[in-house]
């Protein structure tokens, strides 16, 4: 028989909630680390219990002072194989860690990658500190970045953190901030832009592209834009730094709306200035010997990823309330690109 921990609750009559879900969620006390799906799924599974009979309907009535007891079982083992791989952290506590994801690294075990992932590193690295999301001691993915996009992610540890860390998601409240090196330089004036359709700049000479994404119709790898259906995606973006002389590329700052499956490389290409780098969607061009001379224009040619990070993640902590911010500097092979573009004018 499965290990099962039992959690007792008395109703309280400090709120104004008359259904046993959405009080529970309320009275649980906060150590127990059940979000409100997670209890869900315990009452339609008979293991929680008001006063004294078992109830199965999570919109049964409730009243000050019934008596609730919860069966939790505890966490069962994941399937994923813990692996001892060496990791970024930037901060962790009992709810929730944050990592500066490396280069090549895949953030969830999927067929093609079944070992070497974020999510296999974490197994290790968090052990039993664990305490179950969806009823199973693994990480909880609230989003991911790709393979070849280095920087900063947050997991949850526990399920109430994965339950918050979503919803916020969810909202877009979070805040994400890239860095990425693409081609030419995204400018309010340049007239080509003006009729590209879903561009346009906000003041600060910031670009805006609104359109929807889905699955390209002939490579099911690739996301493609349209306007007619899809989900909506909205990106923003600022130039930071013009690289060249004259200017053939920009170091550039891009900001999320929404986080859809590759939304700033396919963002990027629809406005013509894909990410140097980039093999789906950048549209490899070799830049001018005369603007970037010789290695400039070697260094483009041979950074073999995106040139993009993921610099800047904010969000409210699920658990504690607590406003948090945390930035990671731009990798080596993107400080050394933008070193080598910038060398012939900086020469000049």
């Amino acid at each position: 028989m499965a290990e099962t921990s039992s959690i007792s609750v008395v109703i309280s009559d400090n709120h104004p909630f008359t259904r046993l879900d959405k009080g529970l969620s309320k009275d649980v006390p906060e150590a127990a680390n059940l979000s409100r799906s997670r209890l869900a799924k315990l009452i339609a599974a008979g293991q929680v219990t008001l006063n004294g009979v078992v109830e199965v309907n999570q919109k049964a009535k409730i009243a000050a002072g019934d008596v609730v007891e919860i069966t939790v079982p505890v966490a069962s083992e994941s399937h994923i194989e813990a692996e001892d791989i060496p990791l970024d952290v930037v901060f962790e506590d009992d709810d929730l860690i944050v990592i500066n994801k490396p280069v090549g690294m895949v953030v969830h075990p999927a067929p093609g990658t079944p070992s070497g992932t974020l999510v296999n590193a974490l197994m290790h690295y968090c052990g039993d500190s664990l305490s179950g999301v969806g009823g199973v001691a693994r990480p909880g993915i609230v989003h991911r970045i790709d393979k070849e996009t280095s920087g900063l992610l947050v997991v949850a540890k526990s399920d109430v953190a994965h339950h918050g860390l979503a919803a916020q998601f969810e909202k877009h409240t979070v805040e994400r901030r890239y860095l990425a090196v693409v081609y030419g330089a995204p400018d309010a004036y340049d007239p080509r832009l003006r009729g590209v359709k879903g561009v346009n700049f906000e003041s600060g000479n910031i670009m805006r592209i609104t359109t929807q994404l889905a699955r390209h119709k002939t490579d099911r790898q690739k996301q493609a834009v349209l306007f007619g259906s899809g989900r909506h995606a909205v990106t923003r973006s600022r130039i930071i730094e013009p690289l060249g002389d004259p200017v053939v590329a920009s170091l550039i700052e891009c900001w999320l709306e929404t986080g859809r499956t590759h939304q700033i490389r396919v963002h990027m290409s629809h406005a013509g200035h894909g990410l140097i780098g980039d093999p789906v969607y950048g549209g490899r061009r070799k830049l001018s010997v005369k603007s970037v001379g010789e290695k400039g224009q070697a260094a483009a040619k041979a950074f073999s990823r995106q040139a993009l990070h993921a610099a800047t993640l904010g969000f409210i902590h699920p658990v504690t309330g607590e406003n948090l911010q945390f930035e990671a500097k731009m990798p080596d092979d993107m400080v050394n690109l933008i070193a080598e573009l910038k060398q012939k004018s900086t020469l000049a």
